[in-house]
């Protein structure tokens, strides 16, 4: 076990450090279709941001197992110049440069390392299940031809769809992560619900199997994957920070005003409506809010690593905000049909959830508009610009009670 260090916060865990010694195999070796090396990075400016996010998408889709860009290094010679202080790459800004410009996310780390009194970073990309990676601005498919960043041809794409036509986003692993942060009772219940008796010796092969954790071709290290966390563990915010319910309450003054909630989907859901009971005077449509936060939390875009579910409970109006588009709209700018994302939870979710809250998702729609019939209306707002989803509710005024005060 190694003590790392994740967006600040320590835990004990394995992982994927590269240490200095796989750093000089590195440099011995020439550039190719897993390996670029680099004197720095440009990401003040767009253009660097467009060439880096070309190059990780490039390398992810070539054959050949985990890649590296090597930051600090001059490319021909492979002299190390290393990185000053002002140039120092942040793994949270790679992150974010990558999630939102690459489709599905393409799962890195960077690490820096300090050789021959000199910082080099290193950018590791992953060898995930999800090929092709896109470009999502152009739509564009990359790969490397020896040292060069090429467009995937015809064929090349037909081979990556085949190989992995059954993909998930949720199914991408998450470095860093490993089977220790999954809640085992959680894991058992899921497998009992399915008559299947889940115990050490078959363990490893039953997450594996059905996209709870992924092995590492190269090195048989396991991590836990996107769905895997968001699904099963409760300590999750530590490599998903973005798995976040965000409650503002600006009507009762007794509860606190902002209240964060995380942990696995389920927990989350349970605490939301806890507080929202709390905050809110029993005669509310509660459920329409909880409605909107389960849509919210299975149907959010979590590629979107820099925003978070926020639920704004005001006495006018009450507002909850998803990140990603929900709704597919058509050409006259009406609505055609819902986004099925992340489907692989919704699977597990129903299995999970005792309450059956997920089990009959269809129609939720409908069964909020339905719980505000004769009080108020109620919008859906589907924002191409923003990236997001917002359902707009009455606000609390409409039930009058003494104990709701609009906070100054």
């Amino acid at each position: 076990m190694r003590i790392v260090k994740v967006q600040g916060t320590f835990y004990i865990g394995g992982g994927y450090e590269l240490d200095v010694k796989k750093l000089k195999s590195l440099l011995k070796r020439s550039e190719g279709t897993k390996l670029d090396f680099k004197l720095k990075l440009s990401l003040q400016y767009e253009s660097g941001k467009k060439e880096l996010a070309k190059d990780i998408c490039a390398i992810a889709n070539s054959k050949g197992g985990r890649g590296y860009i090597i930051i600090g290094i001059e490319d021909k010679t492979r002299k190390i110049v290393g990185l000053s202080d002002n140039n120092l790459i942040e793994e949270e800004q790679i992150q974010q440069i990558i999630s939102s410009r690459c489709e599905p996310p393409i799962p890195i780390q960077v690490d820096t390392c300090i050789l021959e009194g000199k910082k080099i970073c290193t950018i590791t990309i992953f060898s995930g299940e999800q090929k092709p990676y896109q470009i999502r601005e152009n739509g564009a498919f990359y790969v490397r031809r020896g040292s060069i960043t090429d467009i995937m041809r015809k064929q090349e794409l037909v081979e990556a769809f085949e190989e992995n036509l059954d993909f998930f986003s949720e199914t991408s692993l998450i470095p860093r992560s490993d089977i220790s942060f999954l809640d085992d009772e959680l894991l058992k219940r899921y497998f009992n619900k399915k008559n299947i008796d889940i115990n050490s010796d078959n363990k490893e092969f039953l997450l594996e199997s059905t996209g709870i954790i992924y092995k590492d071709k190269e090195e048989g290290k396991i991590c836990c994957t996107l769905g895997g966390l968001l699904l099963f563990s409760k300590e999750n915010s530590i490599f998903l920070p973005h798995n976040m319910i965000k409650i503002i309450n600006k009507v009762n003054k007794d509860i606190d005003e902002v209240s964060i909630i995380q942990g696995n989907i389920l927990e989350m859901v349970d605490k939301a409506e806890e507080i929202v009971k709390k905050i809110l005077d029993e005669k509310y449509p509660v459920s329409a809010i909880i409605e909107g936060i389960k849509n919210a939390v299975l149907y959010r875009k979590y590629s979107a690593i820099n925003r978070i579910i926020e639920l704004h409970i005001g006495f006018n109006s009450i507002l909850i905000v998803s990140p990603g588009t929900l709704i597919e709209e058509n050409k006259s700018n009406r609505v055609n049909k819902i986004t099925k994302r992340n489907m692989w939870l919704y699977e597990k979710l129903i299995t999970l959830d005792n309450n059956k809250r997920f089990l009959n998702n269809g129609g939720g729609f409908t069964r909020i508009k339905k719980a505000f019939t004769g009080i108020g209306r109620v919008k859906f707002i589907n924002s191409l610009e923003e990236d997001s989803f917002k359902i707009i509710l009455p606000g609390a005024k409409i039930i009058y009670n003494n104990k709701l005060k609009t906070k100054k």
